[in-house]
């Protein structure tokens, strides 16, 4: 800390030794730049957090606002339902994998009804 601030430390030997001497503030040199205080980072608004997409009940339009996704991915995604995981979409073909990375952090799979059955 003291490296940072010289005069700190020629205020911190000063006390020590109980000198009553002041220190003179250099004003040709800049002070340097307040730091930001841990309240201002808390009082920053958040980001906002993009709406993620159920690819089973979204519609066409819906499927659209995602990034790589125009009519023919939409209507491919729409006629390939009902999806159990979000990596059906490249399993059935439905996309291509460098496809399914730009947009897996915006959809999701929400399941409603009972679970499929499985084969014995």
């Amino acid at each position: 800390m003291y490296r940072q601030f010289p005069t700190l430390a020629l205020a911190a030997a000063l006390a020590m030794l109980g000198s009553s001497a002041t220190l003179a503030y250099d004003k040709s040199q800049p002070p340097p730049p307040p730091r930001p205080s841990a309240s201002s980072a808390a009082t920053a608004p958040p980001k906002p957090v993009a709406k993620l997409v159920d690819i089973n009940v979204a519609s066409r339009s819906e499927l659209k606002t995602l990034p790589g996704i125009g009519d023919a991915e939409a209507a491919k995604i729409v006629a390939g339902r009902p999806y159990m995981t979000k990596t059906d979409l490249v399993e059935k073909k439905v996309l291509t994998l460098e496809a399914y990375d730009a947009l897996r952090s915006r959809i999701v799979v929400v399941h409603k009804g009972p679970p499929p059955k499985t084969k014995a």
